[in-house]
């Protein structure tokens, strides 16, 4: 392991916390080190207060903070003299810690203070560094490893057996530190949790802690447990999309809610999954006890939902009794999944739930495999596990947790997304909390937003095959298919029937009937497995009730269609589906209306532009979002009784009505 650290960069960060800001971003750059929110840093400086007196503040990462991204305004400024006096009690409950963590801060608006706090203060060092170093896990989760690690560091470190964070840790951390420190002292490691340096500045600190995890990484290689083995060549993707969303309903309908599934079918996810031996070193437990609050105690291995439902339901009632308070069991879904076809399946209430599944477990996999070269793989007890997974902080937030937004867990797949109604529906969606999908003929829909919960994909939806690959896509990055919204269509410059010939004709059907007739039918299964139920919305036209002339294509394929979506919600019905239709008219901010075109025909009615958009019955302009709003509700619980509609959404039209 490399040191990060750059002189001319470091000279950006001006002054002792700015600098502590910077090193702690340097550990965040490295994820062998720490993962989403994972590790701690800390400095202790002294203040001048409001009133004149210099006090000890500790500024250590608050809650909710990544430290990659940490800024000066992520760290909480707590009193020290009050921290070492509640180092002196006997016993301290989670939930009063947290009360005098927070009451003791020096800014109000800073985020709450990290339950390891306290041991931060205890240890007489300015600068403190923790991360959850692969390296050091792997030597740490074997039979033998305090011994390992009094190998390779004597008394370079101090060696903690496992104790639960928090206050009980401290107090550990307070009696034994003191007994085993000495002069050659410059870190800490917590068997099965991680490791700490110090330093007395944000250099040292971070290079000692470099240079630890780097004699981690060498005796490794020493044990010939380094180099992991050749991985197995990598699965096809295709033909997966089924089985895929048939797993995510099951896992769904465990969980109570709707869930994302994100697969990772890299070589090295499917190497691991096909062990022979992955049944045994993948259910002793997690690399470190902070993985359980997302990734579980072990992950599932095949595809065998009731069953690991059971056994983490007998993991709950072995080890609830033995809590110091009543809990209230989880969901017994699993959150990672292995699989020899499939690789590894990360799941979550939401995309970024499940990102952060598969993060995890991808390090996971390195420590067991490592730990099992050692000599073999050993977690903590299920009892010290179930301990952190019902933490009082923990359950607390569950209690606290907002209604969730109503699509989430669920995704949408929109066709013609890169511009007005389509694009309108992508922000409507993700709005709702649902993962969206787009798809355009036109590239700019790759880019349409950068953000884990959307994929733009770039297809020809007259083409099966890219419809095909698109969906399969689409269900390995979210599981399955919840929503569709027909939307892609062409409207052709207006010819008169006498003047239209076959080819504009075929043309205007094969986008606008024979792509979304295709799209009903590969989508079928997919929305057959949706948790909650599938839904359709179709984007028709006012021309379905109200031709006009000139339009004739266009207007037989929004019939047709609209008729193809009337015995489509007949037919699907008993398969939990339902079909609505949406019937736009003027709607001028879509790229089939161009500033000139608007004026010609605003013209043509002896009408200014501003009088041509609100030519309706309730004279209002019909927007976009106005269209995709409604799209998005039909999909909702409001109009879950509901199915074969078509609803106009022009401001009223006197033929149509």
């Amino acid at each position: 392991m490399q040191s990060l650290w750059q002189d001319d960069e470091a000279a950006t960060y001006r002054g002792e916390l700015a600098q502590r800001v910077y090193t702690s971003r340097l550990l965040g750059r490295d994820k062998s080190l720490v993962l989403h929110g994972g590790g701690n840093t800390s400095v202790k400086l002294r203040e001048r207060n409001l009133v004149g007196g210099e006090e000890d503040i500790l500024y250590v990462k608050g809650s909710g903070w990544d430290l990659e991204f940490i800024e000066e305004a992520g760290f909480s400024p707590v009193r020290m003299a009050h921290l070492l006096q509640l180092a002196q009690l006997k016993a301290l409950s989670d939930p009063q810690m947290v009360n005098e963590l927070v009451t003791h801060m020096t800014r109000a608006s800073a985020p709450a203070p990290s339950v390891e706090t306290i041991l931060h203060a205890l240890l007489p060092y300015k600068y403190v560094d923790h991360t959850h170093s692969d390296a050091v896990l792997a030597v740490t989760n074997t039979a033998n490893g305090a011994q390992r690690i009094a190998d390779i560091y004597g008394d370079k470190v101090v060696v903690i057996p496992y104790v639960m964070p928090g206050f009980d840790l401290a107090r550990l951390c307070a009696e034994l530190f003191p007994q085993q420190a000495g002069k050659n002292t410059i870190g800490m490691v917590l068997l099965s949790h991680g490791i700490f340096s110090f330093g007395a500045n944000a250099r040292e600190s971070y290079e000692r802690m470099i240079g630890l995890v780097d004699m981690a990484e060498r005796y490794l290689g020493q044990q010939r447990a380094w180099q992991l083995t050749a991985l197995a060549p990598g699965g096809s993707k295709a033909d997966h999309a089924g089985e895929i969303a048939a797993l995510r309903r099951e896992i769904s309908k465990c969980a109570g809610n709707p869930m994302i599934v994100s697969t990772v079918q890299s070589n090295r996810a499917l190497a691991f999954g096909r062990r022979p031996d992955i049944a045994k070193i993948s259910q002793q437990g997690p690399a470190t006890p902070d993985h359980v609050i997302r990734t579980k105690r072990v992950p599932m291995v095949g595809r065998d939902v009731q069953g690991y439902a059971e056994a983490y339901r007998a993991y709950f009632a072995q080890n609830a009794p033995q809590a110091k308070e009543a809990k209230t069991i989880l969901d017994a879904a699993p959150r990672v999944v292995l699989d020899t076809e499939l690789g590894l399946c990360a799941v979550g209430r939401t995309v970024k739930d499940a990102a952060i599944v598969a993060d995890l477990y991808v390090h996971t996999m390195d420590v067991i495999e490592r730990a099992t070269l050692l000599g073999g793989y050993r977690a903590l007890p299920a009892r010290d596990i179930f301990d952190v997974e019902y933490w009082d902080l923990e359950q607390a937030k569950l209690r606290k947790a907002g209604k969730p937004s109503p699509f989430a867990g669920e995704v949408a797949l929109v066709t013609g997304a890169a511009s007005g109604i389509g694009k309108a529906c992508i922000d409507a969606l993700l709005a709702r909390g649902a993962a969206v999908v787009g798809l355009d003929i036109d590239g700019k829909i790759e880019s349409l937003h950068k953000r884990q919960d959307y994929l733009g994909i770039r297809c020809d939806v007259a083409s099966r095959d890219a419809v095909a690959a698109a969906l399969e896509s689409a269900v390995h990055a979210y599981g399955g298919l919840d929503i569709l919204i027909l939307n892609a269509g062409i409207f052709p410059g207006g010819t008169k029937i006498a003047a239209l010939d076959d080819a504009a004709w075929r043309g205007v059907m094969s986008i606008n009937l024979d792509s979304n007739l295709m799209l009903m039918r590969v989508c079928h299964e997919l929305l057959k497995l949706s948790p909650r139920g599938g839904r359709v919305a179709v984007i028709g036209s006012k021309n379905v009730a109200a031709p006009g002339p000139g339009a004739a294509a266009y207007s037989a394929s929004k019939a047709a269609l609209t008729q193809l979506a009337r015995v489509a919600a007949l037919e699907w019905g008993a398969d939990n589906i339902r079909v609505n239709t949406l019937h736009p008219n003027a709607v001028f901010d879509t790229a089939i209306w161009s500033e000139e075109v608007l004026a010609s025909r605003a013209a043509h009615y002896g009408l200014s532009i501003e009088q041509y958009k609100k030519n309706n019955v309730l004279q209002i302009e019909v927007t976009s979002r106005d269209v995709a709003e409604l799209a998005a509700e039909m999909c909702g619980p409001l109009f879950a009784k509901t199915t074969g509609a078509q609803i106009p959404i022009d401001g009223g039209n006197e033929r149509v009505i």
